[in-house]
């Protein structure tokens, strides 16, 4: 197990557990946040537990070109329910994702410390939202990094009406202008989109 000093700084990836945990420790600073994205790092941890840091081998990726969308949720984008935009709202699709309820999990992994990290990045630029509105209402969205070599990684969703977070991910799909999305791990959800395992390497030359 590897633990983080002040230097930012991470062990190679090859040096992850066999489920992914790399590091544990060190801080979320942006510097430190940047630095791990575009090395194929991310942190992940509950509210009690250090900063946990993740590089998973195989990774769950998604191709533009691999996206699925069900006849049903192409009926829902032809209606026109929902309007969508970008960055318009971010602190509060990130506060909404930290609430949301998920099946198997109590609490969130959101924490505090994480929406001011993440509020932070979003400010520099690399954390970049999409905000899905029913008439004037925010009923979806998800958040992310984006950094700025064509690849997003997804951090969350969040939905409270049915199919808002579906329309918010179809449009940063289709619209975002990558060439691929870092899911990071796997989820039916997403698997269901077109998700799909890449392994560590593959994705790393992605990265660069």
């Amino acid at each position: 197990m590897h633990f983080l000093s002040q230097k930012i700084e991470f062990p190679h990836v090859t040096e992850a557990t066999s489920d992914g945990l790399l590091a544990v420790g060190g801080d979320l600073s942006s510097e430190r946040l940047i630095h791990a994205y575009t090395n194929g790092i991310f942190p992940w941890y509950d509210k009690d537990d250090p900063i946990l840091w993740w590089s998973p081998d195989p990774r769950f990726v998604l191709f533009p070109k691999d996206l699925k969308v069900s006849k049903s949720m192409k009926q829902v984008l032809n209606k026109d329910l929902f309007r969508v935009t970008k960055n318009k709202s971010f602190e509060r699709v990130i506060h909404h994702c930290a609430e949301a309820k998920r099946q198997g999990q109590e609490g969130t992994w959101i924490t505090d410390e994480m929406i001011e990290a993440y509020v932070k990045l979003h400010k520099l630029g690399y954390a970049k939202s999409i905000e899905v509105w029913e008439n004037k209402e925010l009923v979806g969205g998800l958040y992310g990094i984006d950094l700025k070599n064509g690849v997003f990684c997804g951090e969350s969703m969040f939905a409270l009406k049915s199919n808002a977070s579906k329309v918010a991910f179809i449009h940063m799909v289709q619209k975002g202008g990558y060439r691929l999305i870092d899911c990071q791990l796997h989820t039916n959800h997403l698997e269901s989109l077109g998700a799909s395992y890449m392994s560590r390497e593959a994705f790393l030359r992605y990265l660069k």
